[in-house]
Protein backbone atom coordinates (compact mmCIF):
# COMPACT_ATOMS: atom_id res chain seq x y z
CA UNK A 1 0.00 0.00 0.00
CA UNK A 2 1.21 3.37 -1.06
CA UNK A 3 0.82 6.62 1.17
CA UNK A 4 2.08 10.12 0.31
CA UNK A 5 4.09 11.98 2.83
CA UNK A 6 3.47 16.10 2.41
CA UNK A 7 6.31 17.92 3.77
CA UNK A 8 6.38 21.33 1.99
CA UNK A 9 5.74 24.10 4.53
CA UNK A 10 8.24 26.20 6.61
CA UNK A 11 6.35 26.15 9.52
CA UNK A 12 6.35 30.02 10.18
CA UNK A 13 3.53 29.13 12.97
CA UNK A 14 5.67 27.38 15.14
CA UNK A 15 8.70 29.83 15.40
CA UNK A 16 11.24 30.38 16.49
CA UNK A 17 11.99 25.97 16.26
CA UNK A 18 11.22 25.66 12.23
CA UNK A 19 14.16 28.44 11.63
CA UNK A 20 16.78 25.77 11.56
CA UNK A 21 14.67 22.80 10.74
CA UNK A 22 11.79 21.18 8.42
CA UNK A 23 8.23 21.01 10.82
CA UNK A 24 8.58 17.40 10.33
CA UNK A 25 12.10 17.48 12.09
CA UNK A 26 10.92 18.98 15.54
CA UNK A 27 11.78 16.78 18.15
CA UNK A 28 9.47 14.49 20.36
CA UNK A 29 10.35 12.81 22.79
CA UNK A 30 13.82 13.28 21.49
CA UNK A 31 13.84 11.60 17.91
CA UNK A 32 12.21 13.92 14.87
CA UNK A 33 8.38 14.00 14.60
CA UNK A 34 8.31 12.42 11.14
CA UNK A 35 10.06 9.30 12.40
CA UNK A 36 7.23 8.58 14.47
CA UNK A 37 4.95 9.06 11.92
CA UNK A 38 6.84 6.74 9.36
CA UNK A 39 6.86 4.14 12.01
CA UNK A 40 3.41 4.43 12.80
CA UNK A 41 2.66 4.03 9.03
CA UNK A 42 4.69 0.99 8.33
CA UNK A 43 3.48 -1.05 11.34
CA UNK A 44 0.13 -1.14 9.95
CA UNK A 45 1.05 -1.89 6.41
CA UNK A 46 1.93 0.86 4.52
CA UNK A 47 5.59 0.39 3.19
CA UNK A 48 5.71 2.40 0.02
CA UNK A 49 6.62 6.12 1.16
CA UNK A 50 6.46 8.89 -1.31
CA UNK A 51 7.84 12.06 0.67
CA UNK A 52 7.02 15.63 -1.18
CA UNK A 53 9.89 17.73 -0.01
CA UNK A 54 10.28 21.98 -0.04
CA UNK A 55 11.31 23.88 3.12
CA UNK A 56 14.96 22.47 4.02
CA UNK A 57 13.99 18.64 2.80
CA UNK A 58 17.72 17.51 2.95
CA UNK A 59 16.98 17.32 6.73
CA UNK A 60 14.17 15.10 6.45
CA UNK A 61 15.92 12.83 4.24
CA UNK A 62 18.86 12.40 6.85
CA UNK A 63 16.25 11.61 9.05
CA UNK A 64 14.55 9.11 7.41
CA UNK A 65 17.29 7.45 4.96
CA UNK A 66 16.08 5.00 2.40
CA UNK A 67 13.27 3.64 4.67
CA UNK A 68 15.13 0.55 5.90
CA UNK A 69 15.17 0.95 9.25
CA UNK A 70 10.98 1.44 9.42
CA UNK A 71 10.76 -1.40 6.69
CA UNK A 72 9.49 1.10 4.49
CA UNK A 73 10.71 1.68 1.00
CA UNK A 74 11.02 5.62 0.55
CA UNK A 75 10.55 7.96 -3.07
CA UNK A 76 11.86 11.44 -2.29
CA UNK A 77 10.33 14.09 -4.83
CA UNK A 78 11.41 17.84 -4.31
CA UNK A 79 9.15 20.70 -5.27
CA UNK A 80 11.08 23.54 -7.13
CA UNK A 81 8.01 26.21 -6.45
CA UNK A 82 5.03 26.00 -3.82
CA UNK A 83 2.46 24.02 -5.71
CA UNK A 84 -0.38 23.48 -2.56
CA UNK A 85 -1.35 20.69 -0.64
CA UNK A 86 -2.77 19.13 -4.08
CA UNK A 87 0.14 20.48 -6.44
CA UNK A 88 2.55 18.77 -4.82
CA UNK A 89 0.79 15.49 -4.66
CA UNK A 90 0.34 15.90 -8.39
CA UNK A 91 3.88 16.45 -8.99
CA UNK A 92 4.42 12.77 -7.65
CA UNK A 93 2.28 10.79 -9.20
CA UNK A 94 4.46 9.01 -12.03
CA UNK A 95 4.86 7.40 -7.86
CA UNK A 96 1.41 6.82 -6.98
CA UNK A 97 -0.71 6.66 -10.33
CA UNK A 98 -2.39 3.03 -10.24
CA UNK A 99 -3.93 2.28 -7.35
CA UNK A 100 -5.72 3.70 -4.13
CA UNK A 101 -3.12 5.77 -2.03
CA UNK A 102 -3.35 7.45 1.48
CA UNK A 103 -2.43 11.14 1.61
CA UNK A 104 -0.94 12.79 5.20
CA UNK A 105 0.52 15.74 6.04
CA UNK A 106 4.88 15.62 7.75
CA UNK A 107 3.50 17.36 10.37
CA UNK A 108 1.13 14.89 11.82
CA UNK A 109 1.14 13.09 14.77
CA UNK A 110 -1.29 9.60 15.56
CA UNK A 111 -2.02 6.58 16.55
CA UNK A 112 -5.60 6.51 14.15
CA UNK A 113 -6.01 3.28 12.37
CA UNK A 114 -5.54 4.25 9.25
CA UNK A 115 -5.33 0.96 7.75
CA UNK A 116 -9.54 0.79 8.76
CA UNK A 117 -9.63 4.23 6.71
CA UNK A 118 -7.69 3.26 3.49
CA UNK A 119 -10.25 -0.22 3.42
CA UNK A 120 -13.58 1.79 4.10
CA UNK A 121 -12.54 4.29 0.74
CA UNK A 122 -11.84 0.69 -1.00
CA UNK A 123 -15.34 -0.65 -0.16
CA UNK A 124 -17.14 3.23 -0.71
CA UNK A 125 -15.18 3.35 -4.13
CA UNK A 126 -15.08 7.47 -3.84
CA UNK A 127 -13.17 9.43 -5.40
CA UNK A 128 -11.83 11.03 -2.46
CA UNK A 129 -12.37 10.21 1.47
CA UNK A 130 -11.63 12.34 4.03
CA UNK A 131 -10.34 11.78 7.47
CA UNK A 132 -12.63 13.67 9.97
CA UNK A 133 -12.57 13.84 13.82
CA UNK A 134 -14.66 15.80 16.30
CA UNK A 135 -12.95 19.01 17.71
CA UNK A 136 -13.82 21.49 19.91
CA UNK A 137 -12.54 23.97 17.91
CA UNK A 138 -12.56 23.48 14.75
CA UNK A 139 -12.31 27.49 12.87
CA UNK A 140 -9.14 26.59 12.15
CA UNK A 141 -9.78 23.55 9.95
CA UNK A 142 -11.97 22.91 7.04
CA UNK A 143 -14.99 21.40 8.23
CA UNK A 144 -17.48 18.84 6.63
CA UNK A 145 -21.00 18.02 6.86
CA UNK A 146 -22.30 14.04 6.33
CA UNK A 147 -25.41 12.24 5.98
CA UNK A 148 -25.73 8.57 7.64
CA UNK A 149 -24.24 7.24 4.57
CA UNK A 150 -21.23 9.54 5.23
CA UNK A 151 -21.79 11.68 1.71
CA UNK A 152 -20.04 14.79 2.04
CA UNK A 153 -23.21 17.19 1.52
CA UNK A 154 -20.74 20.31 2.97
CA UNK A 155 -17.29 21.31 3.17
CA UNK A 156 -15.66 24.99 4.20
CA UNK A 157 -12.34 25.63 5.18
CA UNK A 158 -11.70 27.54 8.10
CA UNK A 159 -15.10 28.80 8.55
CA UNK A 160 -15.79 32.01 10.52
CA UNK A 161 -18.82 32.61 13.40
CA UNK A 162 -21.65 31.62 11.99
CA UNK A 163 -20.24 29.22 9.41
CA UNK A 164 -19.58 26.73 11.73
CA UNK A 165 -22.20 23.95 10.80
CA UNK A 166 -20.13 21.25 12.43
CA UNK A 167 -17.78 20.17 14.60
CA UNK A 168 -16.30 17.66 12.67
CA UNK A 169 -12.64 19.12 11.29
CA UNK A 170 -10.85 17.36 8.41
CA UNK A 171 -7.55 15.90 9.75
CA UNK A 172 -5.93 16.67 6.46
CA UNK A 173 -5.62 13.00 6.01
CA UNK A 174 -7.06 11.64 2.22
CA UNK A 175 -7.42 8.49 0.56
CA UNK A 176 -7.44 9.18 -3.01
CA UNK A 177 -8.43 6.90 -6.28
CA UNK A 178 -5.93 7.53 -8.78
CA UNK A 179 -8.77 8.99 -10.84
CA UNK A 180 -8.04 12.31 -8.97
CA UNK A 181 -5.26 13.06 -10.92
CA UNK A 182 -7.80 14.09 -13.69
CA UNK A 183 -8.24 16.47 -11.33
CA UNK A 184 -5.64 18.40 -10.15
CA UNK A 185 -3.62 21.13 -12.91
CA UNK A 186 0.17 20.42 -13.64
CA UNK A 187 2.81 22.20 -12.16
CA UNK A 188 0.31 25.63 -10.74
CA UNK A 189 -0.40 26.00 -6.70
CA UNK A 190 -3.71 24.22 -5.82
CA UNK A 191 -5.13 23.19 -2.93
CA UNK A 192 -7.25 20.35 -2.15
CA UNK A 193 -9.59 21.94 0.74
CA UNK A 194 -9.97 25.39 -1.04
CA UNK A 195 -9.52 23.92 -4.72
CA UNK A 196 -10.07 20.31 -5.47
CA UNK A 197 -12.75 18.92 -3.00
CA UNK A 198 -15.45 22.03 -4.43
CA UNK A 199 -14.43 21.13 -7.76
CA UNK A 200 -15.17 17.58 -7.37
CA UNK A 201 -18.95 18.22 -5.47
CA UNK A 202 -20.05 20.78 -7.97
CA UNK A 203 -19.17 17.94 -11.02
CA UNK A 204 -20.79 15.47 -9.04
CA UNK A 205 -18.24 13.03 -7.90
CA UNK A 206 -18.74 10.86 -4.28
CA UNK A 207 -16.85 12.57 -1.56
CA UNK A 208 -16.79 10.14 1.58
CA UNK A 209 -16.04 10.95 5.33
CA UNK A 210 -14.35 8.76 7.89
CA UNK A 211 -14.74 9.31 11.17
CA UNK A 212 -11.45 9.08 13.07
CA UNK A 213 -11.03 7.63 16.43
CA UNK A 214 -8.03 8.35 18.75
CA UNK A 215 -5.39 10.84 18.80
CA UNK A 216 -4.49 13.29 16.37
CA UNK A 217 -2.75 16.34 15.62
CA UNK A 218 -0.80 18.16 13.21
CA UNK A 219 1.99 19.97 14.74
CA UNK A 220 1.25 23.59 13.65
CA UNK A 221 1.61 25.71 17.07
CA UNK A 222 3.44 25.17 19.83
CA UNK A 223 0.37 24.17 21.98
CA UNK A 224 -0.13 21.29 19.78
CA UNK A 225 3.29 20.22 19.54
CA UNK A 226 3.26 20.29 23.09
CA UNK A 227 0.07 18.15 23.24
CA UNK A 228 1.47 15.61 20.88
CA UNK A 229 4.63 14.74 22.89
CA UNK A 230 2.28 14.48 25.60
CA UNK A 231 0.90 11.42 23.84
CA UNK A 232 4.06 10.07 22.96
CA UNK A 233 5.39 10.40 26.41
CA UNK A 234 2.12 8.34 27.60
CA UNK A 235 3.78 5.50 25.63
CA UNK A 236 6.30 4.92 27.58
CA UNK A 237 4.96 1.60 29.75
CA UNK A 238 7.88 0.84 31.57
CA UNK A 239 11.62 2.50 32.81
CA UNK A 240 14.30 1.86 30.30
CA UNK A 241 17.44 2.48 31.15
CA UNK A 242 20.36 2.52 28.18
CA UNK A 243 23.73 2.39 28.93
CA UNK A 244 25.23 3.90 32.57
CA UNK A 245 23.07 5.77 35.29
CA UNK A 246 24.88 7.31 38.13
CA UNK A 247 22.54 7.89 40.55
CA UNK A 248 23.22 9.31 44.80
CA UNK A 249 20.30 8.93 46.60
CA UNK A 250 18.11 10.03 43.76
CA UNK A 251 14.04 8.70 43.17
CA UNK A 252 12.93 7.36 39.80
CA UNK A 253 9.48 6.95 39.83
CA UNK A 254 8.46 5.38 35.97
CA UNK A 255 7.80 5.11 33.55
CA UNK A 256 11.12 6.52 32.51
CA UNK A 257 13.31 6.54 29.37
CA UNK A 258 17.07 7.14 30.26
CA UNK A 259 19.98 7.60 27.50
CA UNK A 260 23.27 6.58 28.45
CA UNK A 261 25.68 8.34 30.98
CA UNK A 262 23.31 9.90 32.72
CA UNK A 263 23.74 11.41 36.32
CA UNK A 264 21.19 12.37 38.83
CA UNK A 265 22.15 14.22 41.84
CA UNK A 266 21.30 13.86 45.71
CA UNK A 267 17.41 13.77 46.64
CA UNK A 268 16.69 14.63 42.95
CA UNK A 269 13.23 13.20 41.85
CA UNK A 270 12.52 12.13 38.44
CA UNK A 271 8.51 11.32 37.98
CA UNK A 272 7.42 10.13 34.68
CA UNK A 273 6.61 9.76 32.27
CA UNK A 274 9.79 11.45 31.39
CA UNK A 275 12.32 11.18 28.77
CA UNK A 276 15.92 11.98 29.20
CA UNK A 277 18.47 12.23 26.35
CA UNK A 278 22.41 10.49 27.08
CA UNK A 279 24.82 12.38 28.48
CA UNK A 280 22.79 14.69 30.50
CA UNK A 281 24.04 15.42 34.11
CA UNK A 282 20.92 16.59 36.60
CA UNK A 283 22.34 18.28 40.33
CA UNK A 284 20.88 18.02 43.65
CA UNK A 285 17.15 18.56 44.79
CA UNK A 286 15.88 18.87 41.31
CA UNK A 287 12.25 17.52 40.70
CA UNK A 288 11.53 16.80 37.23
CA UNK A 289 7.39 16.62 36.80
CA UNK A 290 5.86 14.14 34.60
CA UNK A 291 5.67 14.68 30.50
CA UNK A 292 8.93 15.90 30.47
CA UNK A 293 11.68 15.19 27.88
CA UNK A 294 15.25 16.27 28.29
CA UNK A 295 17.32 15.88 25.23
CA UNK A 296 21.34 15.08 24.77
CA UNK A 297 24.16 16.27 27.10
CA UNK A 298 21.81 19.32 28.83
CA UNK A 299 22.89 20.59 32.72
CA UNK A 300 20.50 20.97 34.76
CA UNK A 301 22.03 22.97 37.98
CA UNK A 302 20.82 22.27 41.31
CA UNK A 303 17.05 22.98 42.83
CA UNK A 304 15.70 23.40 39.88
CA UNK A 305 11.70 22.40 39.14
CA UNK A 306 10.72 21.59 35.74
CA UNK A 307 7.41 20.26 34.70
CA UNK A 308 5.66 19.45 31.69
CA UNK A 309 8.34 20.63 29.28
CA UNK A 310 10.82 19.73 26.82
CA UNK A 311 14.23 20.63 26.54
CA UNK A 312 16.34 19.98 23.27
CA UNK A 313 20.11 19.54 23.20
CA UNK A 314 22.81 20.85 25.42
CA UNK A 315 20.36 22.86 27.25
CA UNK A 316 21.67 24.54 30.74
CA UNK A 317 18.94 25.27 33.30
CA UNK A 318 20.86 27.64 36.16
CA UNK A 319 20.20 26.30 39.96
CA UNK A 320 17.14 27.70 41.72
CA UNK A 321 14.96 28.12 38.71
CA UNK A 322 11.46 26.43 37.52
CA UNK A 323 10.55 25.95 33.73
CA UNK A 324 7.10 25.11 33.66
CA UNK A 325 4.99 23.89 30.19
CA UNK A 326 7.88 25.16 27.78
CA UNK A 327 9.96 24.24 24.60
CA UNK A 328 13.92 25.50 24.80
CA UNK A 329 15.59 24.84 21.23
CA UNK A 330 19.22 24.11 21.00
CA UNK A 331 21.83 25.21 23.34
CA UNK A 332 20.08 27.79 25.14
CA UNK A 333 21.54 29.04 28.65
CA UNK A 334 18.68 29.70 31.77
CA UNK A 335 20.40 31.79 34.52
CA UNK A 336 19.86 31.33 38.19
CA UNK A 337 16.98 32.03 39.74
CA UNK A 338 14.96 32.52 37.02
CA UNK A 339 11.16 31.68 35.70
CA UNK A 340 9.88 30.24 32.80
CA UNK A 341 6.38 30.38 32.62
CA UNK A 342 3.81 28.11 30.94
CA UNK A 343 3.15 27.51 26.98
CA UNK A 344 6.99 29.86 26.19
CA UNK A 345 8.69 28.71 23.21
CA UNK A 346 13.02 29.69 23.30
CA UNK A 347 14.78 29.44 20.16
CA UNK A 348 18.16 28.12 20.25
CA UNK A 349 21.32 29.96 21.91
CA UNK A 350 19.21 32.62 23.80
CA UNK A 351 21.29 33.41 26.56
CA UNK A 352 18.85 34.49 29.60
CA UNK A 353 20.91 36.13 32.60
CA UNK A 354 20.22 35.73 36.58
CA UNK A 355 16.68 36.67 37.76
CA UNK A 356 14.36 36.53 34.57
CA UNK A 357 10.86 36.24 34.75
CA UNK A 358 9.47 34.95 31.55
CA UNK A 359 5.67 35.73 31.00
CA UNK A 360 3.27 32.71 29.47
CA UNK A 361 2.39 32.52 25.68
CA UNK A 362 6.50 34.02 24.81
CA UNK A 363 8.79 33.82 22.45
CA UNK A 364 12.36 34.13 22.26
CA UNK A 365 14.05 34.35 18.93
CA UNK A 366 17.26 32.85 18.48
CA UNK A 367 20.22 33.98 20.12
CA UNK A 368 18.85 36.67 21.94
CA UNK A 369 20.32 37.96 25.14
CA UNK A 370 17.67 38.82 28.17
CA UNK A 371 19.71 40.79 30.85
CA UNK A 372 19.51 40.20 34.29
CA UNK A 373 16.54 40.75 36.49
CA UNK A 374 14.30 41.40 33.06
CA UNK A 375 10.82 40.28 33.20
CA UNK A 376 9.64 39.68 29.45
CA UNK A 377 6.32 39.92 28.73
CA UNK A 378 5.85 39.99 25.03
CA UNK A 379 8.27 38.52 22.20
CA UNK A 380 11.58 39.45 21.57
CA UNK A 381 12.57 39.12 17.99
CA UNK A 382 15.75 39.24 16.84
CA UNK A 383 16.16 40.96 13.11
CA UNK A 384 18.91 38.39 12.08
CA UNK A 385 16.10 36.47 11.63
CA UNK A 386 12.61 36.64 9.54
CA UNK A 387 9.91 37.79 12.24
CA UNK A 388 6.97 36.29 11.05
CA UNK A 389 5.88 33.88 13.13
CA UNK A 390 1.99 33.32 11.20
CA UNK A 391 0.81 31.73 8.43
CA UNK A 392 1.83 27.38 7.50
Amino acid sequence: MKVCIMCGGEGTRLRPLTFERPKPCIPIVNRPSIQHLVAHLTNLGFREVVLTLGYMGDAIEEALGDGSLFGAEITYVHEKCKLGTAGSVKNAQEYLDGQDFLIVGGDHVTDLNLLEFYRAHQKEKATVSIGLISIDDPGEYGIAEIDVGYEIKRFKEKPSPGEIFSNLASTGMYVCSPEVFDYIPEGIKYDFARDLFPRLMEEGHSLKGWLARGNWTDVGSPHSLRHAERWKLQDIEFTDIIGDLSMHGAQVQGPVQLGGSITLGKNTRVIGPVAIGPGTTIGDNVLIGPYTSIGEKCIIRSNVKIFSSSLYNRVVIGANSTVSGSIMDNDTHIGEHCSIENDTVIGPRVVMRNHVVVHSKTRLWPEVVIPEGTIVKEHVLNEKFDLRYDGS
